[in-house]
């Protein structure tokens, strides 16, 4: 039996390596392959190299699971597979209700009949979910202050600063498996396969990714002004934000569609996408 460990350099704002090795901690003296996923071509060519009983550490943040999980799309997977987190903002981790520090889990079962979202003409799969509105808005500001060189973004001080002067809620068309809705002012609306997205906000608290209805979760955060959204937007760490129901809503179903009247950027688990008019989340 071998052990492989699969880290992406470029996690942690590129701490990934230093913080991969910190799995030794768990591995009980075994000496570990350590493989960069940048630098694996293909998953067909390096799976097919694998025994049944080598064991696989996948260690990132979630940009690195949802990459995962893409490029082995189809493929059946046979050996068990691990993760210890290593990113930034770690949702997945804290979904399972793990905490930093704790031992890696298997995850095997919650890479199985994964959502997709179909989105500027590309259809893609997602682990914990797709944030369009100031979600969306503050992964694009994110991603221009780190091509600039900062190495720490603090995402919710872009969110605050949005709400307060940037970021103008859109109009919205919905359709929830059939279902059609209008809303005015909408600031969010996520469809969640987990419950946590945005390094910590809790989007969806009722939702079940391994739920036996695989149901989709959408949050509909709308018509109300900037100060009232500023009071209520911290709740949403806590997940307490659904107690607003005049301006929070959360609807279920299998197949979302969102559209706005004006484009704007859009996140699938924290890789941002620009220029979204509508997308269409499924499972």
């Amino acid at each position: 039996m071998s052990t492989y460990v699969l880290y992406n350099g470029l996690s942690g704002n590129g701490s990934g390596k230093a913080k991969a090795e910190e799995i030794n901690t768990f591995l009980g003296g075994m000496e570990p392959v350590f493989k960069d996923v940048t630098k694996i071509s293909g998953y067909g060519e390096f799976f097919s190299g694998l025994n049944s009983d080598d064991r696989l550490y996948l260690c990132g943040g979630d940009g690195t699971l949802n990459r995962f999980i893409n490029d082995t799309d189809g493929m059946e997977i046979t050996q068990p597979v691990y993760y210890f987190p290593t990113g930034s903002g770690n949702d997945f981790w804290n979904d399972l209700g793990k905490k930093p520090g704790d031992a890696p889990v298997q995850i095997n079962e919650y890479l199985k009949d994964l959502p997709f979202v179909e989105v500027n003409g590309m259809k893609r799969r997602f682990l914990n979910g797709i944030g369009y509105g100031i979600d969306g808005y503050c992964c694009e500001v994110g991603d221009q202050m780190r091509a600039a060189g900062n190495e720490k973004i603090d995402y919710a001080g872009i969110a605050i600063k949005g709400l307060l002067f940037h970021y103008k809620p859109t109009n919205a068309e919905i359709d929830v498996d059939g279902n059609k809705y209008s809303y005015k002012k909408v600031w969010l609306a996520p469809s969640m396969n987990g419950r946590y997205y945005g390094g910590g906000m809790i989007a969806t608290p009722g939702q079940d990714r391994l739920g036996k209805d695989r149901l989709l979760s959408l949050l509909i955060f709308h018509g109300s002004g900037k100060i009232r959204t500023l009071a209520i937007f911290p709740s949403i760490f806590k997940g307490k934000h659904v107690d607003h129901k005049k301006v929070v809503e959360v609807k279920t179903g299998h197949r979302i569609t969102v559209t706005f009247d004006r484009p704007v950027a859009l996140q699938i688990d924290g890789e941002t996408v620009l220029n979204v008019t509508t997308y269409t989340a499924y499972k």
